[in-house]
C-alpha cells in the first residue's frame, strides 16, 4: 500500500472500518522516524524496499545508544501510530533483551538498534539497492553552513 485508500471491508479491526481513509505506508513511515527523533534516536535511515521485498514497503533504522533508550523510543513509536492513526503492532521482538526491537506494522517495519548491532547486522549495506528516503530531521545539525565570501 502506498497511497491512501478507501477501505471497503466490512471488518471491524481498529483501523479497517468502512469509509475510513487508511494513512499511505509513507506517512506510517514518517510518523515512526518522527516518534524515535522526539526520543533522541540518531541516524534515523528510511529505506524504501517495496520493490526489492515482499516483506514490507519500508524500513526504518534507528539507533539508541542505551537499552533503555531503545525501549523508549520504541515505545514512542507505538504510543504514536497508536493515537495518530489507530494502529497497534501486531509483531514485536526483542523487547525484554533491548539490543534490538523490531516492530512489524505490515507495510512498514522499524528497526531500533544499539549501535553494535547496527553496525554487525548493518541492515543499510544489506538493502543498499533500496532507495534512501530523506528524513527531515535526519540532517546533521552542527554542520557549519558554507562562506559565501571564500575564495573556493
Amino acid at each position: 500500500m502506498t497511497n491512501s485508500s478507501i477501505v471497503q471491508s466490512s471488518s471491524s479491526s481498529n483501523s479497517e472500518h468502512r469509509g475510513i481513509i487508511e494513512p499511505s505506508s509513507r506517512d506510517l513511515v514518517m510518523a515512526i522516524a518522527s516518534a524515535a527523533d522526539d526520543r533522541k534516536a540518531e541516524d534515523i535511515v528510511i529505506l524504501h524496499v517495496e520493490g526489492v521485498s515482499y516483506l514490507a514497503d519500508y524500513f526504518t533504522i534507528v539507533t539508541g545508544f542505551s537499552k533503555a533508550q531503545v525501549r523508549a523510543i520504541a515505545e514512542s513509536i507505538r504510543g504514536r501510530l497508536e493515537t495518530e492513526f489507530d494502529r497497534s503492532c501486531p509483531r514485536i521482538e526483542g523487547q525484554s533483551d533491548g539490543t534490538w526491537i523490531l516492530l512489524d506494522y505490515g507495510d512498514a517495519i522499524a528497526h531500533v538498534m544499539m549501535p553494535e548491532e547496527r553496525e554487525f547486522y548493518n541492515l543499510e549495506a544489506f538493502w543498499g539497492h533500496a532507495e534512501r528516503i530523506e528524513y527531515p530531521g535526519s540532517a546533521p545539525e552542527n554542520q557549519p553552513s558554507p562562506n559565501p565570501f571564500s575564495e573556493n
